[in-house]
């Protein structure tokens, strides 16, 4: 049960970083992401941040959809899976954007891998 709700939650969270991707003002891009402003105010920065968006919006729904479509250990195997891309993502933006990619992606990732263990 545990790793169900973390798993959805973990596709909560990615809803939210979906929101501040494609909708949020650069300023608070800026703030949320640790990138300069004048950096997001740009037409090719701002594409870039919706694509992305839009990349964590449907990780984010996976996440939890998993959790409602299957049953048994299929849900659980899904579940890894979509919690393995996460860590691997939140292990990369954390060593090339930002350190705190690690605490918000790459642990809860991992907290979740080991509930389903």
């Amino acid at each position: 049960m545990a790793f169900e709700i973390v798993t959805i939650l973990i596709g909560i969270e990615h809803l939210g970083i979906m929101v501040l991707e494609m909708f949020a003002s650069p300023a608070k891009q800026a703030k949320a992401f640790d990138m300069e402003e004048s950096f997001l105010r740009q037409k090719a920065a701002r594409t870039s941040m919706a694509n992305q968006g839009i990349y964590n919006g449907m990780l984010g729904v996976s996440l939890i959809a998993s959790q409602f479509i299957f049953l048994g250990m299929t849900a659980i195997m899904v579940g890894r899976l979509l919690l393995i891309f996460v860590a691997v993502v939140g292990l990369y933006g954390a060593l090339t954007a930002t350190k705190k990619i690690w605490l918000f992606q790459f642990i809860p990732a991992v907290i979740g891998l080991i509930l389903s263990l």
